[in-house]
């Protein structure tokens, strides 16, 4: 099936949570993590985590440079986690 399909904001945040929940030793993981996300095959899913593996082992590896979230204003650097949470602060300027 679709190994290339997109994910939404959603089912990411989804899969993230799930992953938590149901380790490598769960019986039937990708069925579960597959449920808890909707709308994608157990294929999918499993593709999905192999691909974040790979991501995760090239930030660690140094070979992929992490964003740059630092802004200067009032001469303070803000360093910011995550997109979202950078989106926030903007909204409370």
């Amino acid at each position: 099936m679709g190994t290339n399909s997109t994910w939404s904001e959603q089912q990411n945040k989804s899969f993230e949570n799930a992953l938590a929940i149901y380790d490598r030793d769960t019986p039937e993981r990708w069925r579960n993590l597959a449920r808890a996300v909707g709308g994608k095959t157990e294929q999918e899913v499993k593709n999905h985590y192999e691909k974040l593996v790979e991501d995760i082992h090239r930030i660690e590896s140094g070979n992929v440079p992490l964003p740059n979230y630092n802004g200067a204003r009032n001469n303070k650097a803000y360093n910011f986690i995550d997109e979202q949470q950078r989106l926030k602060y903007l909204k409370l300027q």
